[in-house]
């Protein structure tokens, strides 16, 4: 135990023990594998609705230094950037709505620099967004927002 000084008074200082701290890390891993888990599912089910509608994939989770984009598909003669948000329930809102104004200046720096690094010339380039709702009953519930920002 320490033992502080200030002024007229003493104030002891207990620092937390170590196995409290490793537990809430533990806490912490084991909630992102979930989240994890959960978005992967999202962007599966993402996927095969966008390719139910006729888009071809381009390019899955494409990262670089700057951030991701998790899904990169072709319309036709356009290039669709598509941002999938899965959450478990939408009692804080819908997932859509969870997308920042600086996620969307992200995205799209992101795009500018996918389509500088590869050959492809769109006609058109695209933003839209997925957002996908699962549920402990019954299917997962997918919304396709074309054009979203």
């Amino acid at each position: 135990m320490t033992t502080v000084t200030q002024g007229l008074s003493t104030v002891a200082l207990c620092p937390q023990p170590r196995p409290r701290l490793v537990a809430t890390w533990a806490k912490v891993s084991a909630m992102t594998n979930e989240t994890r888990a959960v978005g992967a599912y999202g962007e599966r089910l993402a996927e095969r609705h966008l390719r139910d509608q006729g888009l071809v994939v381009l390019a899955r989770n494409w990262r670089c230094g700057d951030g991701e984009i998790d899904l990169i598909l072709r319309d036709g003669d356009d290039v669709v950037f598509c941002e999938v948000k899965t959450r478990r329930t939408d009692t804080y809102g819908t997932p859509a709505e969870s997308i920042s104004p600086a996620k969307v200046q992200r995205l799209r720096r992101l795009a500018a620099r996918w389509l500088t690094e590869t050959p492809v010339r769109p006609r058109e380039v695209r933003f839209d967004v997925v957002a996908v709702v699962t549920q402990q009953k019954g299917p997962a519930r997918v919304e396709h927002l074309r054009a979203a920002f």
